[in-house]
């Protein structure tokens, strides 16, 4: 099996380092000081499960791969409709595209069965141009449950979690699905196909869509939005509203409000993704975690007016920060958009 980790950043270079450790012939995609110290020392994964170093070839030119059986996409999703160059090199007919991002997928809609069933989601796959570079027939979903940072080059700090949850859009059981959810399983981490994988979907995105927008607002961490009980009230009521959305698409996750907040709370003073990229002076991934919410929830006929309220004070603080970040060049571990 020959995996490409295309932004091999804190994620993905996690995922890449394990797939390698279970046997994959791994490939990692990034750039800079965080490709360099891969090249000469590997991946050094520091995790309360147990610390280990794995060295698959990294690279910056995935022409120097060539195809791969699978594509494991560790980029941001706004970075998605302008990757074609990064990945068209590393695709063959068979291969599977597997996107480990926040929030809503662009092929949300394909193959699910009922009213909406092939329509576009525009936050995240504006006029089609995503689904150009990433057909949704190759679309393997994933949702990813662990929380990693980049300690320093090459060092990826492990804090929690092993889960990816794996499905096809179309809820079968695929033989290219098993397949990787046994290299995954065989690397130390938990794989599970999931028929309704969207319902996992909305089950992170309960979370995503209300500590991350919250969390750059306040500059606060998600114990701290938990334990300050006016913004406990405020998760809550983005949650619901969110749950309300789901339903409305015909998912049910299997999870209450209070059980979300209890996880959230109990992974103490983590920053969020979008915080981190807030303070790193990076491009904010709003589109798929709260604006693609927004669109369906218009879609669907959904009030939502809370998600709203908190979707248009963000929006504005990402359109603030991408304007002091524009020219300034913010460096990364994985390979840019």
């Amino acid at each position: 099996m020959k995996i490409a980790v295309l932004g091999a950043g804190a994620i993905g270079a996690y995922v890449g380092a394990t797939l390698h450790r279970g046997g994959a012939e791994v490939h990692l995609i990034a750039r800079g000081e965080h490709l360099r110290a891969m090249q000469a020392d590997g991946v050094r994964v520091n995790s309360p499960r147990g610390d280990f170093t794995a060295r698959p070839y990294a690279t910056d030119d995935p022409a120097e791969i060539g195809p791969v059986d699978y594509v494991f996409l560790g980029l941001k999703a706004h970075s998605y409709p302008s990757c074609g160059p990064l990945v068209k090199p590393l695709l063959a007919d068979h291969t599977a595209v597997v996107a480990g991002q926040n929030g809503i997928p662009w092929w949300y809609f394909h193959r699910l069965t009922g009213p909406y069933e092939g329509r576009r989601v525009e936050a995240v796959d504006p006029g089609g141009a995503t689904s150009a570079v990433l057909s949704p027939e190759r679309a393997i979903g994933c949702v990813v449950y662990p929380a990693t940072v980049i300690e320093a080059p090459g060092v990826i700090k492990h804090l929690e979690g092993t889960r990816f949850s794996l499905g096809e859009p179309s809820g079968h059981v695929s033989e290219r699905c098993t397949a990787l959810s046994e290299a995954f399983i065989a690397g130390g981490l938990r794989a599970p196909v999931e028929p309704r994988l969207r319902d996992d979907i909305w089950i992170k995105l309960m979370g995503n869509v209300a500590f991350n927008p919250l969390s750059a607002l306040t500059r606060a961490t998600m114990v701290e939005i938990c334990r300050h009980p006016q913004t406990r009230r405020l998760v809550a009521q983005l949650m619901e509203e969110t749950l309300d959305i789901a339903a409305r698409v015909g998912s049910e996750p299997d999870i209450s409000i209070e059980k979300r907040l209890r996880g959230a709370e109990g992974v103490g003073h983590h920053k969020t993704s979008m915080l981190q990229d807030l303070e790193a002076g990076k491009p904010l991934e709003l589109d798929a975690v709260v604006t693609a919410v927004i669109e369906i929830a218009d879609i669907t006929g959904a009030e939502a007016p809370t998600l709203r309220a908190i979707h248009a004070a963000t929006d504005l603080l990402a359109r603030r920060n991408a304007e002091s970040a524009s020219g300034a060049g913010a460096q990364s571990g994985a390979v840019p958009a």
